[in-house]
């Protein structure tokens, strides 16, 4: 199991989603993404449905959010 931690505050939209999904295309089983975002990703969400992926997105104190993708 591989995680791989990512840092996409501060980029300019499509840039943390196209990053995400890029990362997506390599994950084997079991293996996660943990990304450190602005805001919710909410036009990446139905691209991960679409794909199979497993995400949670947690509000964090500084008002970022860790966002975890997981290929089943």
């Amino acid at each position: 199991m591989n995680i791989i931690r990512v840092d996409n505050r501060g980029l300019a939209p499509p840039e943390p989603l196209v990053r995400i999904l890029t990362l997506c295309d390599g994950l084997a089983t079991g293996d996660r993404i943990e990304a450190l975002m602005d805001r919710r990703p909410m036009f990446l969400l139905p691209e991960l449905e679409e794909r199979g992926l497993r995400y949670t997105c947690v509000e964090q104190d500084d008002q970022s959010f860790l966002f975890t993708i997981e290929q089943p």
